[in-house]
């Protein structure tokens, strides 16, 4: 397994991510949300409310901007998570869910995020592992995170 500095990190076996269990890994490269990946998001969803899509109306509300849909932050955790976490080790990994998704604060056109993940856990189900994981997406310039969210992941062997 590399180590935890090198990105991304490679764990093989149960036991390499029983190792990695309540380590931070991150956070990512910067991702700048521009207005045309919200306007993209909302035309791939069709969540076209004006907060999102508007900038002249978006401008006079209390936000001041438009902000990214809260599921288009979300959606981003894959591609994150691909940079922090690699499953090549194992035949292959697939998108289980999520038990908990919290999005604390907006976040506003043109803005940098980037993104953290800490393994919670990694227990044994049948065909395979299950993982859990913490991902905070985390807004340059902005105090609260604007995604929090518990990860699963099924993994099989």
């Amino acid at each position: 397994m590399t180590d935890i500095t090198g990105l991304p990190v490679r764990p093989s076996s149960y036991e390499d991510l029983q190792d990695l269990l309540g380590k931070e890994i991150g956070p990512t490269d910067w991702y700048t949300i521009t207005q045309e990946r919200i306007d993209a998001f909302a035309a791939a969803t069709g969540d076209d409310q004006w907060i999102h899509v508007d900038p002249e109306r978006a401008a006079a509300s209390p936000l001041g901007t438009t902000i990214a849909h809260g599921l288009f932050s979300l959606a981003l955790g894959p591609q994150f998570s691909y940079s922090l976490l690699s499953f090549e080790g194992f035949a292959h990994g697939l998108n289980y869910g999520y038990d908990k998704v919290r999005f604390p604060a907006p976040l506003p056109s043109g803005t940098r995020v980037r993104m953290r993940l800490t393994l919670q856990g990694a227990d044994r189900v049948p065909g395979g592992i299950q993982v859990r994981s913490l991902q905070v997406v985390e807004a340059e310039g902005i105090e609260k995170p604007v995604v929090v969210a518990e990860a699963l992941v099924r993994i099989v062997e």
